[in-house]
């Protein structure tokens, strides 16, 4: 993986979002969520109330592997099992640091680290799961990537689903401290 690392400003929050990886740009920026998915992660949080500089500060963001994992064909390279295994200590123990009532997994990786199991977008996003992870328990209302290179979110099923898990959020109790 390519550094450097790349983490949220420290906030304890009841509510931590969890991405994939920090893309290319990410690194440079010194913040997830910096260029084009961001925008678009960003433009669904403002849907519900909350602007970026708002969410940036009272919200803790983290992420499965905290380094750019590099490029592939069609896109940034998915991290390794072994690279995610590496970066599992640090995700547990923000977990366990923060304490959220309220996780936002981002993609299906993310969706994964935190449910404990790979499964379908379309059986994930849209729904609300109670969770652990790093002895803590938490709601979790997982969101698809908001990559420019996925469609899946604007279309349908992905668009009713990503507005259901928007709603969830929103009437969420965490979601009025942020």
């Amino acid at each position: 993986m390519i550094g450097p690392v790349v983490v949220g400003t420290p906030v304890r929050s009841s509510v931590m979002l969890i991405g994939q990886a920090p893309g290319v740009h990410e690194g440079a920026l010194g913040r997830p969520f910096a260029w084009t998915a961001g925008k678009t992660l960003f433009r669904w949080l403002g849907s519900i109330g909350v602007d970026e500089e708002r969410f940036r500060a009272r919200a803790a963001m983290a992420a499965v592997c905290r380094c750019f994992p590099g490029k592939a064909s069609g896109g940034d390279r998915a991290p390794s099992a072994s690279e995610i295994e590496n970066c599992a200590p640090w995700l547990d123990r923000e977990i366990d640091l923060v304490r959220p009532a309220l996780v936002l997994p981002v993609g299906k990786m993310a969706i994964a680290a935190v449910l404990g199991q790979d499964r379908p977008l379309v059986e994930s996003v849209g729904a609300s799961f109670a969770a652990a992870r790093a002895g803590r328990r938490f709601d979790a209302i997982p969101l698809p990537h908001p990559s420019g290179a996925s469609t899946w979110f604007k279309r349908d099923p992905g668009k009713t689903l990503l507005d259901r898990a928007l709603r969830l959020i929103a009437q969420h109790p965490a979601w009025s401290t942020i």
